[in-house]
């Protein structure tokens, strides 16, 4: 099998039926096997507002209470992952909706910060590639909500970690971040090419924030972890 791509779909694009059509048209004419992990911040945001609970952010990260954890798995593991699902099959494409949680397929722990409590909020400590090679051995698509499992409780991780985490774990030719954001931009232009240091000067400085902080730690940090390409 040749290495897969990891493609990791933001939240933003994934209410809309023509962006999901359009990419399973695109995907149906890929020779490489793909692994889609998707996020759905938009959607659970504007879930919390109708509920009355505060979306909460720290370093582009959501920090997941108790009392979102219920309606994150919903909106992740229910809504958006079978929207997805159901458009690649009627589109010809055989793929099976998945979480971290179903066969241990990604393990978090809880994630750490130095003021902030993250509650439910994880960072990935394995990856079971052998369940996704059985997929991509049969032809079947993956598509990963980023419910992940704990010992104790499930966590929420970020989508950005987890498509990092896979990618690394299958040695994958690629890790693509779908956006609805071109990339990191300066001066309303975007930046073709970062090195480590300009990253981590462009997070000081502000340039780099919000949602892009953790797309561009992830990037690099499955560079660091042998994935070929990143774009």
């Amino acid at each position: 099998m040749p290495a897969p791509i990891v493609i990791k779909i933001s939240g933003h694009e994934l209410d809309s039926p023509d962006f999901l059509a359009e990419l399973a048209a695109t995907l149906k004419h890929f020779d490489t096997p793909v692994v889609i992990v998707h996020g759905g911040g938009k959607e659970i945001t504007a879930l919390q507002t109708r509920l009355g609970i505060e979306p909460r952010y720290v370093d582009g990260l959501r920090i997941t209470d108790a009392e979102s954890l219920a309606l994150v798995e919903m909106v992740l593991c229910g809504t958006v992952n079978k929207r997805i699902v159901r458009t690649l099959v009627n589109a010809g494409i055989d793929a099976v909706g998945l979480s971290g949680v179903d066969g241990g397929l990604v393990s978090a722990d809880k994630m750490t910060h130095e003021s902030v409590d993250m509650g439910y909020t994880g960072e990935v400590t394995a990856v079971r590639v052998d369940v996704l090679i059985d997929f991509l051995d049969q032809g079947v698509t993956p598509v990963i909500a980023p419910i992940c499992l704990g010992e104790d409780s499930n966590f929420n991780v970020n989508a950005d970690h987890v498509a990092g985490a896979v990618a690394a774990a299958l040695e994958a030719e690629k890790l693509v971040f779908v956006s609805n954001v071109e990339g990191v931009l300066k001066d309303g232009a975007v930046i073709p090419q970062l090195t480590p240091n300009q990253v981590g000067e462009m997070i000081a400085d502000g340039t780099i924030f919000g949602g892009m902080i953790p797309k561009v730690k992830t990037a690099l940090e499955a560079l660091a972890e042998g994935v070929q390409h990143r774009q």
